[in-house]
């Protein structure tokens, strides 16, 4: 990580919602910010958004928003964050099962120089 993104805990609904970012538990807005509901006040759930703002710094964000697939962008967050369930609900548990495939055979040494060629 490059920059340390700042990060917002609401602890309460009424704050998340005032972001405008809907049912989500949190979000990462591109490299600057990540937003955290209070129900996702755990620390898989932080992880998660910080592999999303690291996808942005390294591939920029344009790139993770319109052109990077989605069982990249979501499966290395799921996966990575060492998400303590072991059954996602789909589409997420595909993208997780995707990711962990191309990155067994891609290797932690060559992941964000083939993750800039998908």
């Amino acid at each position: 990580m490059e920059h340390k993104p700042r990060v917002v805990f609401c602890s309460t609904d009424s704050c998340f919602q005032s972001f405008g970012l809907g049912r989500r538990s949190a979000a990462t807005l591109g490299a600057v910010a990540i937003v955290v509901s209070p129900r996702a006040w755990q620390p898989h759930y932080v992880r998660h958004e910080m592999f999303h703002h690291v996808q942005n710094e390294r591939l920029g964000s344009l790139k993770v928003w319109m052109v990077s697939p989605e069982w990249f962008v979501e499966g290395m967050a799921y996966s990575l964050s060492e998400d303590p369930r072991p059954v996602l609900s789909e589409p997420w548990q595909h993208d997780r099962t995707e990711f962990e495939a191309w990155f067994r055979q891609v290797g932690k040494d060559r992941l964000w120089e083939a993750a800039a060629n998908l």
